[in-house]
């Protein structure tokens, strides 16, 4: 059987389950790097499972051992005519990728299989909770590159903490994921074994809650921070009123009330039963 080429394999793969919508990386042979058509595939398919209701969480994940090892160099070193913009696309693309998932309603979380260098590094800190096996390696490797963290240091630099961030991304320095997790760009690390059951355990608490109470509060984590703090008690006092008097909210707390599961839960429930 012929061998699908470099050009016409899919760097991407989308698929629905039991609420949860996954998108894989899935060119191990390539280190799942980070070509312009890979990224503008991953943003559509953001799209894809933000416009399905079906869909309660977007998992991030990849196959082989590297989950992303960053920007396609090949690319952005090539005189290939054909190639010759990824200098230009490249960057667009992975503001607009990383862009797609910090302002994405549905909670986001990366499934870090492997090792993660640059850009990768961008997708995980974008994700809302981010797991990693205890083997994979992280590496902000521009600066031994000649090169600039730049794009990715918008969401780097929300999560982790300034000293280690200062630390990694200025020396490059290849860590493992428990320096990871102590610098903030990870919410748990796992063996292995324990990767899926860890990924379940979020996801079965992220679907307990309201979809759209998750995007408020998703809007509060981003916006609050950047507020004056009397600009931000007009702003949340505003959007309490309206998520209280909203059907969602009405119905959580109706159902608590009477002591029963909320629609949006028994809906869960019932996809998992097809």
């Amino acid at each position: 059987m012929t061998q699908p080429s470099e050009d016409t394999a899919p760097s991407v793969t989308y698929t629905v389950t039991d609420a949860i919508a996954t998108l894989t990386l899935d060119r191990p042979d390539l280190r799942n790097r980070l070509s312009p058509q890979a990224m503008a595939m991953t943003c559509s398919f953001v799209e894809q499972a933000v416009a399905d209701p079906a869909v309660r969480v977007i998992v991030f994940t990849g196959t082989g051992n590297t989950f992303c090892s960053g920007a396609d160099l090949s690319a952005a070193t090539s005189t290939d005519s054909s190639q010759c913009n990824f200098t230009n696309s490249g960057p667009t693309e992975l503001v607009k990728l990383l862009k797609a998932i910090m302002d994405c309603p549905k909670v986001t979380i990366a499934r870090v299989q492997g090792h993660v260098a640059a850009g990768g590094n961008g997708i995980v800190a974008s994700c809302d909770i981010a797991i990693a096996v205890n083997e994979a390696k992280f590496a902000f490797s521009e600066v031994r590159l000649g090169l600039a963290p730049a794009v990715i240091s918008v969401p780097c630099l929300a999560v982790m903490n300034r000293r280690d961030a200062q630390e990694l991304l200025l020396t490059g320095d290849r860590v493992d994921a428990a320096r990871a997790l102590r610098a903030g760009l990870l919410t748990s690390v796992v063996v292995p074994e324990k990767l899926d059951d860890e990924v379940s355990r979020y996801a079965s608490m992220l679907v307990l809650a309201g979809p759209e109470a998750v995007g408020h509060t998703k809007e509060l984590l981003r916006r609050v921070p950047t507020l004056p703090r009397d600009e931000g008690f007009e702003w949340v006092s505003v959007l309490s009123a309206e998520v209280f008097a909203s059907p969602e909210g009405q119905e959580g707390m109706s159902a608590y009330l009477n002591k029963r599961s909320p629609l949006w839960i028994q809906g869960a429930l019932e996809n998992e039963g097809e």
